[in-house]
């Protein structure tokens, strides 16, 4: 019964997150700025594929106009690890322009939340447009420092249908590097009272030399859908359209940022710090992972520098390989750089962390910003060590607790209860004369355990083998570390294979001669016993 209702309630627990996911109605957007008139999908998603029904779009009418609604369920699929949803997308256009929220809509007893949109004014395409495509080229900004990032957004607009075959040669740029954000966006807009298809690609350059950087016409393959006399669709002659050139003005490094300084020319930047476990707890041997990430709009990953490194003296330093990131956003390109570090404290005491700090260049603002961490001071305390194991059997004497006579009682009576039954079910197995146990491990056994890890080139046995031999020694593995140096040093190479990723090609033979080397506190060298007479010489 017992087993049964722990069953059901894991069952329930497990169950509890499905349900909760299920009740939800989220809302996205596929563009958060747009202009007036321009198109765009707010899409509805559920996991619930029991919720039919359609969205009460009333509340959109007042500053949106809504187009088409489109229901679509979706199964679950182990390829792309994901559960049965149900989605309602609905096209809608602004009327007006600012700061504009999408207030939440209803499908059955959910309830969505809100998106903010930014709607810019709408702007007429500089080129006639009576052609039935064109195409219109803008950059973000008409001048940029060396080797910051510059918005290419092309644009092609056309008022007959095309076909999937359209192509667009990216921009070829010797004085630059180009990297595409995104996919092809495509919407609706409309020009002049004539509604028009618009193909939306996105490329951020970074020009690598100051001067004038020129943007060559970039040509545009089609083909359009002509209907014939019978009224089926056929393919018409292909069509060959080319942007204009444009001309951006690149600015070098201003003179007053400093020469020693990576030159990060960013909108922003931000540097996080975080640890695990907590430092306020650092004692000495223990490892603390230490993780730095920075984080700058307009830069990608490659584009930033390795953050200054911890050496302190009191600290064993292990990091690990950085983690590169890009993600594309609105205003381009958002690029992290994550570093993590294992620090092993070797000495108790106070450890002063150095701050960390980013120099860099706001181009939103035009002017130099350091960021930085402050220091961190870490109080290391020494590492508890265990009581070595006693000669004699002994009894531990409880720590003195306040009970109630019933609670006592209770205890009482199911100890000796459980205690009874032990024996007796011990007694049934077991012949009348036992044979004594063992108190615990002898020194020699412990250190035919350290020596059987060491050979065997395993870290992790090694550790906890050397860590149950050291309690028995009068010394603390730190003491012993610092008057044996082969013991420091074979000590430096099993914690870089325990906190790194080279622990498969660590050797254990160097720590064992170490450990060996070490004359025992009354006992005999480790291998005195292998090397003693025989017991009965011929």
């Amino acid at each position: 019964m017992s087993r049964l209702c722990a069953f059901l309630f894991c069952a329930m627990i497990a169950l509890f997150p499905l349900a909760a996911t299920a009740s939800t109605l989220l809302a996205s957007v596929d563009r958060t700025r747009l202009a007036v008139g321009e198109s765009f999908e707010l899409t509805l998603s559920t996991a619930d594929v029991t919720l039919f029904g359609r969205p009460d779009t009333t509340p959109l009418q007042a500053q949106f106009e809504v187009g088409a609604v489109r229901q679509v369920n979706e199964v679950a699929s182990l390829a792309d690890d994901h559960g049965p949803s149900t989605r309602w997308i609905i096209t809608l256009v602004a009327r007006q322009s600012g700061t504009l929220t999408l207030p939440g809509l209803s499908v059955g007893e959910l309830r969505s939340q809100p998106v903010v949109l930014q709607v810019l004014d709408a702007d007429t395409p500089a080129r006639p447009t009576t052609a039935p495509v064109f195409i219109e080229a803008t950059l973000d900004q008409d001048q940029a420092y060396v080797q910051a990032q510059v918005i290419l957004t092309l644009r092609v607009y056309h008022s007959v249908p095309l076909y999937d075959d359209s192509t667009f040669a990216p921009p070829d740029l010797p004085d630059a590097r180009v990297q595409l954000l995104g996919g092809r966006r495509t919407y609706e807009k409309v020009i002049n009272g004539v509604r028009h298809g618009v193909l939306e690609t996105r490329y951020a350059l970074y020009p690598q030399r100051s001067g004038t950087l020129t943007i060559p016409a970039l040509l545009f393959t089609a083909t359009p859908v002509e209907n014939s006399n019978g009224g089926s669709p056929r393919a018409g002659a292909t069509l060959r359209v080319r942007s204009a050139q444009i001309t951006l003005r690149v600015l070098a490094k201003p003179a007053l940022y400093p020469a020693d300084a990576t030159w990060l020319p960013a909108r922003s930047l931000s540097l996080q710090e975080s640890w695990n476990p907590a430092p306020e707890d650092a004692r000495v041997g223990d490892s603390l992972t230490r993780t730095l990430t920075v984080k700058a709009e307009g830069l990608s990953s490659a584009q930033l520098p390795p953050l200054p490194s911890t050496e302190l003296t009191g600290l064993r330093r292990y990091p690990d390989q950085p983690q590169l990131n890009d993600q594309n956003s609105e205003r381009g390109l958002l690029g992290s750089r994550q570093e993590r570090e294992a620090l092993v404290p070797v000495r108790a005491g106070v450890q002063e962390l150095p701050s960390v700090e980013v120099v860099w260049w706001n181009t939103r603002e035009d002017h130099l910003e350091r960021t930085s961490l402050p220091a961190r001071m870490l109080n290391v305390t020494e590492r508890v060590q265990a009581p070595s194991t006693p000669a004699s059997p002994t009894v531990a004497q409880p720590a003195p607790q306040v009970l109630w006579p019933w609670q006592l009682a209770t205890a009482v009576l199911l100890c000796t209860s459980v205690l009874g039954l032990g024996l007796w079910w011990r007694a049934r197995s077991r012949p009348a004369v036992a044979r004594l146990a063992a108190l615990g491990p002898s020194p020699r056994s412990l250190l035919d355990d350290l020596k059987r890890a060491c050979l065997d080139n395993n870290p992790q046995a090694s550790r906890q083998a050397l860590d149950a031999w050291a309690r028995q020694q009068p010394q603390t593995l730190a003491e012993l570390a610092e008057h044996y140096p082969l013991l420091s040093e074979a000590l430096d190479g099993l914690n870089g294979a325990l906190y790194s990723e080279a622990g498969r090609y660590w050797q254990g033979e160097r720590l064992w001669l170490a450990v060996s080397g070490i004359p025992a506190n009354g006992r005999h060298h480790p291998e005195a016993e292998d090397n003693l007479p025989p017991l009965y010489p011929r």
